[in-house]
């Protein structure tokens, strides 16, 4: 399955659509979430009374003379405005506290949407532009949602209720103060998805910005040892150029909409003083009512003004919430399916072996054919050894053992049963996996050889100290400075072998039915890996190893050797036909 994020096709997500799948987000807060939009409406109704109470004060008092009227209405919009303030910022404290709350239950909501997904997802995809849709995107999504969308709601009001307040007054100056609305909405129908196109492009150039970086931090020894500096400079450099100019564009695609705005509420305001002053001329309009009516056509532009302002973090978080939608709404293709219409015929008088592959084919999503129609099997408590050229497959293989990818035709037994039949926690109790470049957590080496191994999750120092010396573990872990209590993760200064030898007992020390060794021995001395094979000897003797090496003191030991290359896994026999194939592989090559 293509997994690769860049060729995701789907159609646009509406702010309707990207609401209701929030919602489930929301569901602890809702009710505070409801109460602060009821704040940010009763707000608005509150300073749409405003324009109306002066209106009243000029009429009622100004013109009169009687400035007592004036001083009332005065005090009642102190009160007015006072009482606007505190529900304002009660909406603004409620909403945000909901907000980061939804914010942290989004980001655990991709974060484990990405444990879900496959190995294949991640070869295809870099980690740095993953990185900036988990921390990025989201918060772009919150930005608006904590500050943006009480705002909206609340504008949202005060335009409609000006509305209502300006055609109470009079329909026909309130129409003549319409007119540039109308221009608005079809401006913003007609730019609005354009507009967030740009924003797309943006974040989407800031997670390949963010991925350049993550690259040239984890390559720079390599960088260092060659002198190519230079050459991480160009590329950031595009990078860096290509996320400014889509910035900028962005910038541009969202900020047309404010001059427009204000362009549009301006020329209502000239034709509702226009209008308004020939009526107050012929004895129409009242002055004091037209000074509340043109207060009512500013309270009806400004929230669409800052509406217009608002959409920059409103597209900003549309685009983020389509790029992290992109995460979200993809599966895993390694399903797992029920025993009984995976179930094979087997011979109940037979026992079946730990692995086998049925006509097993495999290809990437590029297109390139590892294996095509494979049969072999393995039995318990033996030793193979996978031998071959680089490329030839021998990884893949290996992989498929393990479920890190499933075959694209044909059928990989575990244990008799189909190997998608099993969950995760299953399988992986049933197969140890070590692979070449040892992946170690933050933490200490404690933490590292005892992570995901529930057996021994509370045993104590000594207990532990204990197991490994049982297992001839001991002296292993005796190259480590402080023992059990060694520092692992930045800062520490542990060699390549000495992360090979942690993953080696973490493995180890799960007892796995079957241990798989990716070049697992490519970083350590001879010496120390004969000390690892006696290691090896003391495994139950149930446990079926699978080799993956090219140094041929490393297979010599194995019961069987398989030789992978050219879409195809065959038995080699003994060393010597081994190294002959390999050989001849070389010379045909």
């Amino acid at each position: 399955m293509n997994y690769d994020l860049k060729n995701v096709t789907r159609e646009g997500r509406s702010f309707a659509r990207a609401a209701k799948s929030l919602w489930p987000l929301l569901r602890e807060d809702r009710g505070k979430m409801f109460l602060a939009l009821f704040m940010a409406v009763a707000n608005s109704g509150l300073n749409l009374l405003g324009p109306l109470l002066t209106g009243f004060a000029i009429d009622q008092g100004v013109k009169t003379g009687n400035y007592k009227i004036v001083a009332g209405y005065a005090i009642m919009l102190a009160l007015l405005y006072a009482v606007a303030f505190a529900l304002n910022y009660g909406q603004i404290s409620m909403l945000g506290g909901v907000s980061q709350r939804m914010l942290w239950r989004l980001r655990n909501r991709v974060f484990e949407k990405l444990q879900e997904l496959p190995l294949s997802f991640f070869n295809q995809n870099k980690a740095g532009d993953l990185i900036s849709r988990v921390n990025n995107d989201t918060e772009k999504v919150n930005t608006f949602f904590s500050q943006a969308l009480g705002r909206f709601v609340a504008n949202f009001f005060i335009v409609v209720g000006a509305a209502i307040f300006v055609l109470s007054i009079n329909w026909k100056l309130a129409l003549m103060a319409m007119i540039p609305a109308v221009g608005i909405l079809i401006f913003t129908v007609a730019f609005n998805p354009w507009a967030k196109r740009k924003n797309k492009v943006s974040l989407d150039a800031a997670g390949a910005l963010s991925a350049e970086i993550q690259e040239s931090i984890g390559t720079f020894r390599v960088t260092i040892a060659f002198d190519r500096r230079d050459y991480f400079r160009e590329r950031f450099g595009e990078s860096n150029d290509k996320s400014f100019k889509s910035a900028v564009t962005a910038g541009m695609a969202s900020g047309t909409f404010t001059p427009v705005y204000d362009f549009a509420s301006n020329i209502a305001q000239l034709l509702v003083l226009g209008y308004g002053i020939a009526l107050v001329v012929r004895g129409e309009f009242a002055i004091g009512l037209l000074v509340s009516f043109v207060l009512y056509a500013t309270r009806f532009y400004d929230p669409l003004r800052e509406v217009a302002q608002l959409f920059a973090s409103f597209q900003s978080a549309m685009a983020g919430w389509d790029r992290i939608g992109e995460i979200l709404h993809l599966e895993s293709d390694l399903k797992i399916l029920p025993i009984e219409k995976t179930a094979v015929p087997t011979d109940a008088s037979v026992v079946a072996p730990i692995v086998e592959f049925k006509d097993v084919s495999f290809g990437y999503p590029d297109g390139s054919q590892v294996l095509a129609g494979v049969n072999f099997a393995f039995e318990r408590g033996k030793t193979y050894a996978l031998v071959g050229p680089t490329g030839g497959g021998k990884t893949t293989t290996a992989s498929l053992i393990a479920r890190l990818y499933d075959p694209t035709s044909g059928t990989v037994l575990l244990d008799g049963r189909d190997i998608r039949s099993y969950d995760p926690a299953e399988r992986t109790k049933k197969i140890g996996f070590i692979l070449q470049d040892a992946f170690l957590f933050t933490g200490t080496v404690r933490d590292n050889i005892l992570y995901g191994n529930e057996r021994y999750a509370d045993i104590s120092a000594a207990d532990l100290e204990k197991l490994l010396s049982e297992r001839g573990l001991a002296p292993l872990l005796s190259r480590f400075s402080k023992g059990l209590e060694t520092t692992v993760g930045a800062g520490s200064a542990l060699s390549l072998g000495e992360r090979q030898l942690i993953a080696f007992i973490r493995a180890v020390l799960r007892e796995p039915e079957i241990l798989i060794l990716d070049e697992a021995t490519a970083n350590i001395d001879t010496v120390t890996e004969q000390a690892l094979e006696e290691v090896l000897k003391k495994l139950p003797t149930h446990t079926t190893k699978v080799v993956i090496a090219h140094r041929l003191n490393t297979i010599a030991g194995a019961d069987d050797i398989f030789f992978v290359n050219g879409g195809a896994v065959r038995e080699a026999g003994s060393m010597e036909h081994a190294v002959e194939m390999l050989l001849h592989h070389k010379r045909s090559s």
